[in-house]
């Protein structure tokens, strides 16, 4: 017999509802995990003694959102969808199968995803999805993924929520290491299978939208929590906050310790423990949060997307997943191949060498709302043909393809289109 690769095991496995196991590891993470990270639980409305099916959606945060919204609801037990790459990683890999952990490619469609999540709601379980795709790369929410709407519709079921509150600031996408500091998790109802009937997609997603909206700076600006960011708090934000609001420059801020500061004319600020952002002196030029900072720096890209010449060309390292084994030491991919990585009006393309042949591929703006990123800002993927293929860049221009990338496809007529609602 033919030996299986990793794909086919994974979409070969019928999924159902998860066992005592579940329960048995949210003991241990809910003793452990919850003290540390100083999380505090409301509901609205208490749907733990739900009788039925339903589907619980959430921002997404961090990579702890799992314990933040799992935690609090026990002893239900859920069926948490999550990146298809992520099944590929020996870390997790074995605990995605004993929780009984759907898998889904991010940003294209996936039937199997669809299948699955139905079998689990046929036999009365309750399936968990993040439906903005990916955790926050800002501290804000991104619009959901295209979609969501006539997802949840399809399986009319009722539609349960969570908005969770200070879980960027423990655990920020530009730089790995943990802040403990305060996290708070509200639950409420967001839609009946009556009013997910009634509604449109697009009105669903809207309203999705507007619900589960979070800014953790903007939030934090005004609560004033402590987080433990250390003495390297804003190391590598530079990756993220990569304009100068001052001098208008690219690539010229650097964060160093806990101050982030422009090479080319010395604007810069402090970060404290409680994110805010304190200038340096009276001519340091610093929006009001890093959330407004990087918002502020979208427009920016959005101007030079508008031109029709626009192009964007990067030298990156070309990372793939192994056919018949899983990916060690958390690594995301296996370096296959490089070559050079251009954005442009039309879309993104890449051309080069993969295990030592010619490889290339293209793959059409409206087609490409966003790309999905497995840890920091240092790489980033997507799915060429339905194969995975991640990025590792020779610079830090990670955020910039990401933003070009999005107001392209905009710009475009994709469907991904911004917020209907002023942030």
């Amino acid at each position: 017999m033919a030996k299986q690769t990793v794909e086919r095991k994974i979409h070969t496995r019928k999924i159902g509802k998860p066992n005592a196991i579940y329960n048995l590891l949210g003991g241990i993470w809910k003793a452990f995990m919850y003290k540390k990270y100083n999380v505090h639980y409301t509901f609205k409305t208490d749907f733990r003694k739900e009788k039925g099916p339903y589907i619980f959606i959430s921002n997404h945060a961090s990579r702890l959102d799992y314990i933040f919204t799992g935690i609090p609801m026990l002893p239900v037990r859920m069926n948490y969808v999550a990146g298809y790459n992520e099944f590929h990683r020996s870390h997790l890999a074995g605990v995605f199968k004993l929780l009984k952990v759907i898998p889904k490619k991010n940003f294209v469609p996936d039937y199997y995803t669809v299948k699955e999540v139905g079998r689990v709601l046929k036999a009365g379980g309750r399936v968990a999805i993040f439906p903005e795709g990916m955790s926050s790369i800002s501290g804000a929410n991104q619009p959901v993924a295209i979609g969501t709407g006539k997802f949840l519709k399809h399986y009319k079921v009722p539609v349960y929520y969570s908005v969770i509150k200070g879980g960027y600031l423990t655990s920020p996408k530009y730089n790995l290491d943990e802040r403990t500091g305060r996290v708070e998790v509200t639950f409420d109802c967001l839609f009946t299978p009556e009013e997910l009937e009634h509604l449109s997609p697009e009105e669903i997603e809207d309203k999705i939208n507007r619900a589960i909206y979070h800014d953790d700076y903007a939030w934090n600006k005004e609560e004033k929590h402590r987080y433990n960011i250390g003495d390297k708090g804003a190391e590598h934000l530079e990756d993220l906050l990569f304009w100068c609001p001052k001098c208008g420059k690219q690539h010229t801020m650097k964060g160093v310790g806990n101050t982030i500061s422009c090479s080319a004319c010395g604007n810069g600020a402090t970060l404290s423990d409680t994110y805010e952002l304190i200038p340096f002196d009276e001519n340091s030029l610093i929006p009001e949060t890093q959330t407004a900072w990087f918002n502020m720096q979208r427009e920016v890209i959005k101007k030079e997307v508008e031109d029709e010449n626009f192009k964007l060309t990067e030298s990156v390292k070309l990372g793939m997943l192994p056919e018949y084994e899983t990916l060690k030491n958390q690594a995301t991919s296996v370096i296959v191949g490089a070559g050079m990585l251009t954005l442009d009006r039309k879309g993104l393309s890449f051309s080069g060498t993969k295990n030592g042949e010619p490889f290339s591929f293209f793959i059409e703006s409206k087609n490409l709302p966003t790309y999905g990123m497995c840890t920091d800002l240092s790489r980033f993927y997507t799915f060429a043909d339905g194969q995975f293929v991640e990025f590792y860049p020779e610079h830090n221009v990670v955020e910039k393809f990401f933003l070009a990338t999005e107001e392209i496809h905009r710009l475009n007529g994709g469907r991904w289109q911004d917020f209907t609602f002023e942030k």
